[in-house]
């Protein structure tokens, strides 16, 4: 299906009366996507500043329900990026180039490229590390633009001396310096020169911001936005009755057992406040794209995406980071906006998946669709936000979280996840045999906290054993080899 504003444009009438039709308008597209951003909307009692992700939310359609296939950095990607689920890639940790697998795979901007588009990269979208090939050339009209770095490695690049470091918890960074100093500055700078270079002709732009993702380094002027001791309290209780497998040590933030660090009280506090401090850092930049954007005059002409890679926790569960099956992790942020502002500042309630995203750009561009995508476009939602094109949404993860290629031992489970309109239903599965080792069922509308494991509770009954029949249909109980 094509939008209405890719018709063809009728330029002129021949002698004789007949008309000449010429090329249908083909939007540009705007992709941004930022790293460990789990939902923080204002209206729904976040305390997070995000006015420029606020003000493009009032453009487009926000989906108030979208998951990612699973909460891990490269599989979360290179599952979105190609429109196939980390099953189809064979793909579940960080350590793999998709490519490794699927060398013939054509990924979102690949096919735009093939299809007449600029096709540009500046920052982080595919996977950024571990792997032996860095982003994926072949997608991109030109080089890629600070795409391939170490979160650890993002330092302040400043003139002299950098200002002392104000923070105190561990992975938090507040120096007074300029947006530039840090990684999401320079890609926000070099995102708007770009924008500037290919503005005249069609393109597929991707701007990946850093961020929140840690290390908490925002510049000063960002932690200066929030009282932390205003900021919400959070219930680090893990839930009632949840099998151990549901969780991990979050080693991400607290580094590698045997010397694993257990924050105290103010340090939590602290890094929460820096993931918010991150959040209002990369909205800023956001901010600097789209003004640009609207200053050259493409605001009618171009399709803006913005997603988060996968969720994150705060302390909630018990848990730092991603790598889980819970909501927090699952669940992204999402906003579709097109030229004619259809919906514009509707939200929807509608369950959708990351990897949606390339057969709806398809779809909005009137391009050829390729074959095998395993997502569904998500334009008919543009047009009526309050309908609904599928009945679940599925996440997956494995245990141990971080396994990858180079590991001696076969890894001990998969969680296969399903997000019905009602419930979150989780199996965790033997990797060799398939066999079911625990399970989780949470009520999403009486407990969206998830705080209460209410599997085989006859008063979900139904609900569950609805859930597991579509999980058994989309996972098969059979191994993960």
């Amino acid at each position: 299906m094509t939008s209405h504003w890719c018709t063809i444009l009728l330029t002129g009438i021949l002698t004789g009366g007949v008309s000449l039709a010429a090329a249908p308008a083909r939007p540009n597209v705007l992709f941004v996507m930022a790293d460990d951003l789990r939902q923080e909307w204002p209206d729904q009692g976040s305390p997070a500043l995000i006015p420029n992700l606020q003000a493009l939310a009032k453009r487009g359609v926000r989906f108030d329900r979208a998951y990612c296939q699973q909460a891990l950095c490269n599989p979360s990607r290179s599952s979105l990026l190609t429109g196939k689920r980390p099953d189809t890639l064979r793909l579940w940790h960080n350590s793999t180039h998709f490519r490794e697998l699927n060398p013939e795979v054509v990924t979102l901007p690949q096919w735009f490229l093939q299809h007449g588009y600029t096709t540009r990269c500046v920052g982080k979208i595919f996977h950024n590390w571990h792997t032996q090939e860095k982003g994926d050339r072949r997608s991109w009209s030109a080089p890629e633009f600070l795409h391939y770095a170490n979160h650890g490695d993002d330092k302040p690049i400043v003139s002299g001396a950098a200002p002392p470091n104000l923070a105190q918890a561990p992975r938090c960074e507040r120096r007074d310096v300029p947006d530039e100093a840090y990684y999401d500055g320079r890609v926000a700078a070099e995102a708007v020169r770009v924008l500037r270079e290919i503005k005249d002709q069609p393109f597929f732009l991707a701007v990946g911001f850093w961020k929140p993702h840690a290390p908490f380094n925002a510049p000063k002027k960002y932690w200066d936005l929030y009282d932390r001791a205003k900021l919400p309290k959070w219930n680090p209780d893990r839930p009632q009755g949840t099998p151990e497998l549901a969780f991990h040590d979050g080693r991400e933030l607290r580094g590698l057992p045997p010397n694993q660090l257990t924050f105290t009280h103010d340090q939590a506090a602290e890094i929460r406040h820096g993931y918010l401090a991150n959040l209002s850092y990369m909205d800023a930049q956001l901010g600097k794209v789209l003004q640009t954007l609207h200053e050259l005059g493409l605001d009618d002409k171009t399709i803006i995406v913005f997603l988060g890679d996968h969720g994150y926790h705060l302390g909630e569960h018990g848990l730092w980071a991603k790598t889980s099956n819970f909501e927090l992790d699952a669940r992204v942020p999402l906003i579709v906006a097109t030229p004619d502002r259809q919906s514009a500042g509707k939200p929807s309630t509608a369950l959708v998946e990351a990897l949606d995203l390339f057969p709806t750009l398809v779809d909005l561009c009137g391009l050829p669709g390729p074959t095998g995508l395993e997502g569904r476009s998500l334009a008919p939602l543009l047009t009526n936000p309050a309908t609904a094109i599928k009945a679940a949404a599925f996440t997956q993860h494995p245990r141990p979280a971080y396994f990858d290629r180079e590991s001696t031992s076969t890894p001990q489970a998969m969680g296969v996840s399903i997000r019905t309109a009602t419930v979150r239903y989780t199996e965790w599965r033997d990797w060799t045999t398939g066999r079911t080792l625990a399970r989780e069922l949470y009520d999403a509308q009486a407990d969206p906290g998830e705080t209460h494991n209410r599997v085989d509770d006859p008063q979900l009954q139904d609900a569950q054993r609805l859930a597991s029949t579509w999980l058994s249909q989309q996972f098969p109980t059979t191994p993960h080899r």
